[in-house]
């Protein structure tokens, strides 16, 4: 034999490259992390190795030529996999080893969970793979498992689950609280900001004293309530319960709406506003209401943060065929660049704490994840003494579908009262006496409407039946019977299930306004009341009563 250079023949090499084969094939062999289970063709195990051995508690000769790997596995495992195979194939499987490695059969490997139980009794989790051997003929004659116990995974898995599922509880008392909270603070400011208003608008005219304290009455008011939406916003996002919307909004007329919202508010300030106009119609998968929230609070911030005789330009622009941005441009102060790291902090107002602006620093936040949640992206430019340029871009979208029917109004225009006509009755089921006596001198102020009022739900239900009002105003939070269930029950009964209900309550969560309406409500008025908003509402509520079936039945009640 001819040795290579190196002194070693190819006789030595092919000696060491079998030992070395010898000794990977016994240490795979011998390894105690995976069970190593050998069968013949008929299932029975041929070989079980140390791994195997040591998982499940038995010695080899225990095992090999009298057992299957199949008796050493959860029996109703074993037979759920026979009627799976059975179900999938339309044949029946019986169950046992021939069920597990039934696609190892016919070539594939198969890996799958199952329980394995040990001598002892107890069990674990564990992953094995089964894999058919054959001859150089390539017939059948055994089957190779290898396993590795599955159990940490398991644990951690249930750990990641429990984790999972005690946040998402606490999201939920999270917003439960919020919800609650936002009730709370809103029944009082409900009181103060309407009798403001009805004091602002009464006669006898204020004085000039007076009307300026009303004015810092209802600023203050109005800015509590702001703050409590903006915080009650920002806890839904964060807390993963908010709802949105995909539909195609039109941007022109978005933009509309918020010109209309914000240009007299830049009136006042001396600030001009430019809207340049679209091109071409242009509509962005959006939830309408909050892309017209996240444009108004831009608008405000421009407007607010603007200086003396400056200016507001609103553009649209593509920045690719498939997105367009919209950009606020305003002629403030501008940014510093350690200002525009900041921007996006809860609560951080970057140092205009002591200014004349009133703010929150909470408003941009919610904007950012308004927009991210519509898969939107919104950024800032901005240069110290020229100026800034916040720009919001949204996916665009086809145009929706028109309607089979022609377009209808939304808004069934205000019912006006013949002279010498009866009056509306009106009924309020509220406990809260503050809020009662809001309403009835709003409603006073109407001299065709009447307004009876009911502290429960039974009592409110049965003046609803007696005194067949055209509208009822209904409270969600009563005592006894809830807003929701009196409503029901009114609906149910074919004397006053034609009666319209708005809903007039505390409960502002989108989720609380959705559930009314689904519920059946007419409309759903939050609290504080905004008198013109009220009263709008019970105008498109009588306009769309029925006539009354029993008009004997307008009595005052005792």
């Amino acid at each position: 034999m001819i040795p290579n250079q190196t002194g070693i023949t190819s006789e030595d090499g092919r000696r060491s490259a079998l030992l070395k084969a010898g000794a990977l094939q016994n240490a795979i062999l011998t390894s105690a992390n995976f069970s190593i289970i050998a069968t013949d063709e008929k299932g029975i195990i041929q070989l079980f190795n140390v791994g195997a051995e040591r998982m499940l508690g038995y010695r080899a000769d225990e095992v090999v030529n009298r057992v299957r790997p199949s008796d050493m596995h959860d029996p109703e495992e074993v037979r759920a996999r026979a009627r799976w195979l059975s179900e999938q194939l339309d044949t029946p499987i019986a169950p046992g080893f021939e069920a597990l490695a039934f696609k190892a059969s016919r070539g594939m490997e198969d890996i799958y969970e199952l329980t394995y139980i040990c001598k002892d009794g107890s069990r674990f989790p564990a992953i094995v793979s089964i894999t058919a051997l054959r001859d150089d003929h390539g017939d059948l004659i055994g089957y190779l498992l290898i396993g590795t116990d599955n159990s940490v995974r398991k644990r951690v898995e249930l750990q990641l689950n429990e984790a999972v599922a005690a946040a998402e509880k606490a999201n939920r008392a999270k917003t439960d609280f919020i919800s609650s909270m936002s009730h709370e603070l809103r029944t009082p400011l409900n009181a103060i900001l309407g009798f403001a208003q009805l004091v602002e608008s009464g006669t006898p005219v204020p004085t000039p004293t007076q009307k300026r304290g009303i004015d810092q009455i209802l600023k203050a008011g109005w800015y509590l309530l702001d703050l409590i939406n903006e915080i009650l916003d920002l806890a839904l996002i964060e807390s993963g319960t908010l709802s949105l919307s995909g539909e195609p909004v039109a941007l022109t007329e978005v933009l509309q709406e918020c010109r209309a919202m914000v240009e007299s508010q830049a009136q006042q300030r001396g600030i001009g506003m430019v809207f340049a106009r679209l091109e071409a119609p242009r509509f962005v998968k959006a939830d309408r209401t909050r892309l017209k929230q996240v444009l108004i609070n831009l608008l405000f911030n421009a407007i607010k943060y603007n200086q003396p005789g400056g200016h507001v330009t609103v553009a649209c622009t593509l920045s690719t065929p498939d997105t367009i941005r919209i950009s606020v441009r305003d002629t403030g102060a501008g940014l510093a660049p350690a200002q525009l790291a900041q921007l996006f902090q809860p609560f951080n107002r970057l140092g205009q704490e002591s200014g004349g602006e009133e703010g929150t620093g909470i408003g941009l936040v919610v904007t950012q994840r308004l927009v991210h949640l519509m898969g939107g992206e919104i950024g800032v430019d901005s240069t110290p003494g020229v100026g800034s340029v916040f720009w919001v871009e949204m996916a665009l979208t086809a145009a929706p579908q028109p309607l089979a029917s022609g377009p209808q109004s939304l808004d069934p225009p205000r019912a006006e009262t013949p002279a010498g006509t009866l009056q509306h009755t009106l009924l309020y089921v509220e406990d809260n006496p503050a809020n009662l006596e809001l309403v009835e001198q709003i409603v006073a102020r109407r001299p065709d409407l009447r307004l009876l009022g009911a502290a429960d739900a039974s009592l409110g239900i049965e003046f609803a039946r007696v005194y067949q009002p055209e509208v009822i105003l209904m409270d969600i939070n009563l005592p006894g019977i809830s807003g929701i269930e009196a409503m029901k029950i009114l609906r149910s009964d074919p004397s006053t299930a034609h009666i319209p209900i708005i809903a007039l309550s505390a409960n502002a969560v989108p989720r609380d306004i959705q559930r009314g309406m689904e519920a059946g409500f007419f409309d759903y008025i939050t609290k504080p009341i905004k008198v013109v908003q009220l009263m709008e509402a019970l105008d498109r509520a009588m306009a769309s009563a029925r006539t009354d079936p029993c008009p004997a039945a307008h009595e005052e009640p005792a």
